[in-house]
């Protein structure tokens, strides 16, 4: 089995029972997941999804076209289906790990389950700002109102010149995005997680998920915003433990 990937963040241990495979957010790197694999336990081998244009890869060129991106972590993702494989999502993480699931799926690799975190359903979302192409400071301003930021980061300017160009790949990805509906659902069990106050998710078009899966899905709501999974992180990684059990 293929162990090593610049694609994938983490090596679980050999005696886990099940893979979770994490996405991040938009502009969002392996440390947003940072803590979970000892949250979670040795049981779940969490690795993550490490896009190119940020962390370790930051310069790497990032991508901003779904075939390609779908495409290569399908190639990187598909060897590890030697035990069960679940994925975790959370925002533009949860859509790009939708589409994963559905290219795998067609391949003949279905997942145990899916978790979609603060995200509208692909085929109801509505585009409310486009940020890709907007100039340095009202992109970094923009990323203020998101709050899933540091703002010591974000007043840093060397830092952020070179973080941006992943952070508008990215943005692009989400603002490109288009539906495009397949015969048959998801067969998984589905999970999605919202905050009761984020701005960016609105509940209808976040319950549309329910459409898109045969096996049913569960809800889970937190308080908070669009970044709701920090101050939560206990109760989301106890909510994993219960639904991944194999």
């Amino acid at each position: 089995m293929k162990t090593e990937s610049k694609w994938l963040f983490g090596q679980p241990a050999s005696d886990a029972r099940i893979r979770l495979i994490g996405f991040p957010f938009a502009g969002g790197s392996v440390a947003a997941f940072q803590g979970w694999s000892e949250g979670l336990g040795p049981q779940i081998g969490l690795q993550i999804v490490s896009l190119p244009g940020r962390g370790s890869r930051l310069f790497d060129p990032p991508c901003d076209d779904w075939p390609t991106l779908v495409d290569v972590l399908c190639a990187e993702l598909a060897p590890l289906f030697d035990r069960p494989v679940a994925f975790f999502g959370h925002s533009l993480g949860a859509l790009l790990a939708f589409e994963t699931a559905r290219a795998l799926r067609s391949r003949g690799l279905p997942l145990h389950s899916l978790w979609l975190s603060g995200a509208e359903a692909p085929h109801r979302r509505a585009l409310k700002r486009r940020l890709h192409d907007l100039p340095e400071r009202d992109l970094i301003e923009a990323l203020r109102d998101y709050n899933g930021t540091p703002a010591e980061l974000l007043d840093h300017a060397e830092m952020m010149e070179l973080l941006l160009p992943g952070i508008r790949a990215d943005f692009a990805l989400s603002e490109r995005y288009v539906w495009q509906d397949q015969e048959g659902g998801l067969t998984c069990p589905m999970h999605l997680l919202l905050g009761d106050a984020d701005p960016y998710v609105e509940l209808p078009r976040a319950l549309a998920w329910s459409e898109l899966g045969a096996a049913g899905m569960t809800r889970h709501d937190f308080n908070g915003d669009h970044f709701f999974l920090n101050p939560h992180q206990q109760a989301i990684w106890q909510r994993l433990q219960d639904g991944l059990r194999v």
